[in-house]
């Protein structure tokens, strides 16, 4: 590290050897200590750079939460390569689009996401020419293709000798788009490094901390998965939610982190109050329960509280500046306060926010605008969308998309999205991603995607079609299709037909009155 440079590779490597007698991270019966991990890593690094990547250069990790993703996560950066995380729920043509916008030449796939990497690595229109394997290998194996433990080899001591910048790109991300593609959101080694040291700062990281991640690493649980790495701390990184293992971790493991969104967090207090029934729980080693994507309702959470305690904590991000530009503390979490509840916190250390008009004029405390944000860990840009980029940061400022108002003690409310977009489950939706895909079934004349309020996923996508003159749409052909091209929660948990999609006055579709027909009396 030279003076002044800060990067993934300059925080990862030495902090990593501190810890090399400690777990790094368990998943699925298999522990890792830090030692395999970083030996691991640096044996996949130097074969990444041997294969061609060199710093900045985009590495696709086809994988879902597993050590392989710890490894390989670890393995990207220590080459100075650009992780471009996709995780194994996404559908055919998602992942053959990120491949393709991205130009990585090099993916990581693990069995789930394995058709879909072989299908790429097929295509001559994605650049995809080497493909890491992780478990059982087709035989032969087809040409490009190479083990996951032919890759790591013996593992090394070092990572490979190279030079990374604090500019060079390190991380592509995709996000979902209003025109239906996703959007690869680009960030610099630098604006990283200082992200995970905000998450540490942010987060109250101590150095006996034990994480339970059970999201896709590939999103906002793999950000937090490195804070914990740099404090030294184990993580449970589970293929995906059960809240009967959430549990065990909590008693058996003594996990002291827990992140997820509220429809994990209503699942797991309906298993813990059936369990309590039968015997007493012990959650004193949970300090923290941190959510995202949307507030947990009073009442949800003042059940929570009393459950586990003042341990709760709500961040706000986006892919464009991840996870923390807002947070809300665990002090804030006071159910004496119902309205603050609604609130999704106060700018964190790195981050400053305003609420502007239309005009980009900042509005007063009260009033409702579009949310903006200025931190130093804010993209650069999305990959090859110049325009968009321009539109997004202006003059430094993140224009999220996100409508809220700011009260006179400086508390973010989120009170709407300009682009309609669904978050159901954690997981953002957008509409005419949805819609567009449905347009291509046979039949569908015009069709409408919104999202309505949903006890357990805070909102279910639910599709609105009206058929084409004289034709006719069968619903569960609408839901195949769907499950064929998009990724399993971004499928229409409804198909509904009517005869003819409500307008506003001056003839635009009025997605709230498409709302309001399902929508609680």
């Amino acid at each position: 590290m030279t003076s002044g440079s800060l990067t993934l590779r300059d925080l990862f490597v030495p902090a990593l050897d501190r810890f090399a007698s400690q777990p790094a991270v368990t998943s699925e019966g298999i522990t890792l200590s830090y030692r395999e991990v970083v030996e691991q890593a640096n044996g996949l690094a130097r074969f990444l750079h041997e294969n061609g990547i060199s710093p900045g250069m985009p590495v696709a990790l086809m994988m879902g939460n597993g050590v392989e993703y710890v490894v390989a996560d670890q393995a990207v950066l220590r080459c100075g390569g650009a992780k471009v995380p996709l995780n194994d729920m996404l559908g055919r043509r998602e992942s053959q689009y990120i491949l393709r916008d991205s130009g990585a030449v090099v993916a990581i796939a693990t069995p789930s996401q394995l058709p879909n990497a072989r299908a790429a690595l097929a295509d001559p229109e994605i650049p995809l020419r080497t493909l890491v394997i992780v478990g059982p290998a087709p035989t032969p194996s087809p040409p490009g293709t190479v083990s996951w433990e032919a890759a790591i080899g013996h593992g090394a001591a070092t990572p490979p000798e190279v030079e990374v910048a604090p500019s060079d790109v390190g991380l592509i991300i995709y996000t979902g788009g209003t025109t239906g593609d996703p959007k690869g959101v680009v960030h610099t080694q630098q604006g990283l490094a200082v992200n995970v040291l905000g998450h540490v700062v942010e987060i109250g990281f101590g150095d006996d901390e034990r994480l339970l991640l059970t999201s896709p690493l590939p999103h906002s649980a793999g950000f937090h998965l490195q804070a914990g790495m740099l404090k030294g701390a184990h993580s449970f990184a589970e293929p995906g939610f059960s809240p009967g293992v959430v549990l065990e971790r909590i008693e058996r493991d003594r996990v002291t982190f827990l992140f997820a969104v509220p429809t994990m967090i209503y699942r797991l207090l309906d298993h813990v109050a059936t369990v309590s029934r039968e015997r007493d729980l012990d959650f004193s080693a949970l300090r923290t329960i941190l959510y995202g994507a949307a507030p947990i309702t009073p009442e949800r959470l003042t059940q929570g509280l009393a459950t586990f305690g003042p341990v709760f904590m709500q961040l706000y991000g986006q892919s464009e500046a991840p996870n923390f530009i807002t947070r809300l503390t665990r002090e804030d979490h006071d159910p004496t306060k119902p309205q603050r509840l609604t609130s999704c916190g106060r700018p964190v250390a790195l981050a400053r926010v305003r609420i502007v008009d239309d005009e980009g004029n900042e509005c007063p405390t009260g009033a409702v605008g579009e949310v903006t944000a200025r931190t130093p860990y804010t993209m650069i840009g999305y990959h090859g969308l110049r325009e968009k980029t321009a539109q997004t940061v202006r003059d430094g400022w993140l224009h999220t998309g996100d409508l809220g108002w700011v009260d006179d003690e400086g508390y973010l409310y989120l009170v709407d999205r300009k682009n309609d977009m669904i978050i159901t489950g954690g997981m953002n939706v957008y509409s005419s991603e949805v819609e567009n895909v449905i347009a291509q079934v046979d039949g569908v004349g015009q069709v409408a995607v919104v999202g309505i309020p949903d006890p357990v996923w805070g909102e279910a996508v639910v599709a609105f079609i009206v058929a084409s003159p004289n034709r006719t749409v069968d619903p569960d052909v609408v839901t195949a299709h769907c499950r064929e091209q998009l990724s399993r929660y971004k499928v229409p948990k409804q198909v509904r037909l009517i005869e003819t999609l409500p307008l506003t006055s001056v003839g635009k579709l009025d997605k709230k009155a498409l709302r309001a027909i399902d929508s609680p009396r």
